[in-house]
């Protein structure tokens, strides 16, 4: 017997089914739990040599530091939201004071959960690569394997762990206002991803392009090579941007697509929408804690992927099944059995299935489309598969075609994967008969696929480790050639498993944005009716005609902003890099004895460069995300404002996958070369897939990745700034002049920083006016 508790939540009562809430906040300590074991599990394993445990302590230093000053350099952004999100008015509560408290109380919250993540997946990765490298050395492939997953591990228990015990408490002391105090805590999660994700991705990158630009082309010496200035950098990158950056990006995912469904969820299925999504991330944890366990790679096995795919497989089909019994459990079988509903007579005479068919058709759709778009993803990235194939082919005929025939990849898969979303977005929108419930329905589409998380950032974790666990063993030189191709092979997979956790990643940012759009109308709806509006309906399908021109306007802004960021961010790494590469040009032509092994290269300016770039470049990503939906809707209106977000997550979803998947061939195109294909390492081959890795670099890594939470978070701004607009535009309370003004502030500031981060000069060497020192390094070196 479950207990209720009635208590004031909107204008009336709600019974609120609180048994279920301590049930998810319970499991959530669970997976908690076992990220505290899995740590010990880790930390208890071999360290390798002295040599190995020095070069993964200056990356341990590295990371840290840069951590330490990107969290100092956020709290000024984290205090400005709190004092804006105060300001924002509220509608549709009696206690609008303790909602504004509570929702700038979570939005911290929100943020504190995405920072801490991302440091201890951060903090906890920079400590396994040195162990997975000794697993490597020791040859054990399989415990090389399972240290590196197990990692991974951890920050998925995390991020199920602290997202259903952040979003548990927000409805168990908020009730029925516990969805408008969630904007907060998942704009908090958000905002603090995006920023981790860019920066982060500016600083990996930035170190990477550089590092292979003067190390593999112009000294042709390998890749993690000890000689080379800006190895540090690289290893500390990895884990800044890949483990601190994703992890926080994951976590976020989860937390919104939560947000976005409990906000749904009490009009759609009344009290028990309000728990509906807690009890499915429930499931999660079960789900995480079987997936990751049962992640083992057997003698039989053709690659890691194998095991990863198999666990991944199963964990889905785990999900599924304790779904629809948690709903068969929880759910009525009858929509008249909902108490609280917003549903109408009317409205429930058109819903064709039960609530409980609804539920299970919207998790296990969720589920399905996770598994599809990694088998899609895996196709276009795995070393294995033709299109990978195909790109290392194309470098026998130089890095133009390397080039090409990555962008084509890339543009091919965008249009499949964003087809296999639409396709899951549009069958759950069907399974409800009303815009109400299926929009609840996408919501739960977006839970059931998150129901995998805990083994999806494993996967992504995985990566970074692997990558990093290379890093050192090539550098410290204690490692035979079993050993490294260990390493190596592992190393191609962490590639493709990134790639499998943006796609995903980018699915959940689609769910998650379509069903905030519900509720941004809903908010629409409600600042209306406050305003004196007679017709809501009407007035508010006049605001969404795409016939306005406004409306259209909206749409290409939209699409454009999306363009902007990617544009800014790649640019970005492309002037930071370049500062690299004159520093290890330098270093070479300076320090003779690098070459010879009798001087040591000076890592920390690099790491400096790297640190100083990515804090100064990821301030116009971030500005331009949080400001241009408020140029749009205090500018234009709600309705083209509404239809901004419409262009963004179109443009959002195309260009994610277009850049992940092109990054990710171009990366496994040149493994497969190093391996021996097309002449192999040293070759022209060779130096042709270089270049496009590096072109690569930034678009897996920075810009593909970073547009999954700026999807989010302009969908949030807009959900929280709708009641202001519709203040300021219609009835007593309209002001044309704070609106345009607050338009026309917004809009300068982007400007201002755009033009600014435009301005910066790109890096000159100064001994030679910035003229290609290639032959002059060898020759001195």
């Amino acid at each position: 017997m479950s207990h209720t508790l009635l208590v004031d939540g909107d204008s009336s009562a709600t019974n609120v089914e609180i048994s279920y809430v301590v049930v998810a906040a319970a499991l959530a300590l669970v997976a908690l739990g076992f990220a505290a074991a899995l740590v010990k599990a880790v930390l208890a394993t071999g360290k390798g040599t002295p040599k190995m445990q020095e070069i993964a302590g200056a990356v341990q230093e590295g990371a840290s530091a840069y951590l330490k000053r990107q969290f100092r350099s956020l709290g000024i952004f984290v205090v400005v939201a709190v004092i804006l999100l105060w300001l924002l008015p509220v509608h549709g509560t009696d206690n609008e004071t303790m909602v504004k408290l509570g929702r700038s109380a979570f939005f911290v919250v929100g943020a504190g959960f995405s920072a801490f993540i991302g440091w201890a997946g951060m903090s906890l990765a920079t400590r396994a690569n040195l162990r997975v490298a000794a697993a490597a050395r020791e040859g054990s492939r399989t415990g090389a394997m399972q240290i590196a997953f197990r990692t991974g591990g951890v920050v998925g228990f995390l991020t199920v762990g602290l997202g259903l015990l952040g979003a548990s408490v927000v409805v168990f002391l908020y009730k029925g206002d516990a969805a408008t105090v969630l904007e907060g805590f998942g704009f908090g999660a958000a905002m603090l991803a995006m920023f981790m994700r860019v920066g982060g991705g500016i600083f990996t990158k930035a170190a990477d392009v550089g590092a292979d630009l003067v190390g593999k082309v112009e000294q042709g010496i390998p890749e993690d090579d000890p000689r080379n200035a800006a190895t540090i950098a690289d290893n500390v990158g990895d884990n800044v941007g890949d483990c601190a950056g994703m992890a926080a990006d994951l976590f976020e995912s989860y937390a919104v697509t939560l947000v976005a469904s409990l906000i749904l969820g009490k009009a759609a299925f009344g009290d028990t929408g309000l728990v509906l999504p807690l009890i499915i991330g429930a499931v999660g944890v079960v789900t995480a804690i079987i997936g990751v366990v049962i992640t083992k790679l057997r003698a039989s096995d053709k690659s890691g992927l194998t095991a990863i795919n198999r666990a991944f497989f199963i964990s889905a089909v785990i999900a599924a099944v304790l779904s629809a019994g948690a709903i068969m459990w929880a759910v009525p079988a009858d929509w008249k059995s909902l108490t609280g509903s917003g549903l109408t007579a009317d409205e429930i005479s058109q819903i064709a299935l039960s609530p409980q068919a609804v539920a299970i058709g919207a998790v296990i759709l969720g589920i399905v489309l996770a598994a599809a778009i990694m088998a899609l993803t895996g196709y276009y990235t795995e070393t294995d598969k033709r299109p990978v194939k195909d790109v290392a082919k194309t470098s026998l005929t130089g890095p133009a075609t390397v080039l090409l025939s990555g962008i084509s990849l890339g543009l091919e898969s965008a249009v499949f994967s964003a087809l296999l979303i639409a396709a899951g977005v549009y069958g759950a929108f069907l399974l409800g008969g009303t815009i109400t419930v299926s929009l609840f329905a996408i919501a739960l589409a977006g839970c059931g696929l998150l129901t995998t998380v805990g083994v999806i950032v494993a996967m992504d974790t995985f990566g970074p480790i692997s990558d990093n666990a290379q890093g050192i063993a090539e550098m410290s030189g204690d490692i035979d050639e079993a050993g490294a191709r260990t390493l190596t092979d592992l190393d191609a997979v962490g590639n493709t498993t990134k790639a499998i956790t943006k796609g995903i990643a980018i699915a959940t940012a689609v769910l998650a944005a379509t069903a905030l759009f519900g509720s941004y109308t809903d908010a629409m709806k409600v600042a209306l009716a406050d305003s004196g509006i007679k017709d809501v309906s009407a007035e508010v399908l006049s605001m969404l005609n795409l016939a306005d021109p406004a409306n259209l306007i909206g749409v290409v802004i939209g699409a454009a902003v999306v363009f902007l960021f990617s544009g800014l961010a790649i640019n970005a790494v492309s002037r930071s890099a370049g500062a690299v590469v004159y520093e290890v040009r330098r270093q070479f032509r300076e320090f003779p004895g690098i070459m010879d092994g009798t001087q040591r290269p000076e890592y920390g300016r690099v790491v400096d460069i790297c640190t100083r770039d990515a804090q100064r470049e990821l301030i116009t990503p971030g500005l331009l995300a949080v400001l241009a939906p408020i140029a749009v809707g205090f500018g234009l209106g709600v309705g083209p404002l509404a239809a901004y977000l419409v262009g963004a997550i179109a443009s959002g979803v195309l260009m994610a996958i277009f850049l992940a998947n092109s990054g990710g061939a171009w990366d496994n195109a040149k493994k497969a070369v190093e391996d021996g294909a097309h002449g192999g390492k040293g070759s022209d081959a060779h130096d042709a897939t270089v270049i496009g890795d590096t072109v690569g670099d930034p678009f897996k890594d920075t810009a593909g990745p970073a547009i999954n939470p700026l999807i989010k978070v302009m969908n949030l701004v807009a959900l929280l700034i709708a009641p202001a607009v519709v203040m300021f535009s219609v009835g007593e309370t309209a002001n044309t002049g704070i609106r345009v003004g607050i338009a026309v502030a917004a809009t300068v500031v982007i400007v201002a920083a755009v033009a600014w981060s435009r301005s910066k000069p790109v890096t000159v060497d100064a001994s030679d006016n910035g003229a290609d020192t290639s032959d002059k390094v060898k020759a001195e070196a």
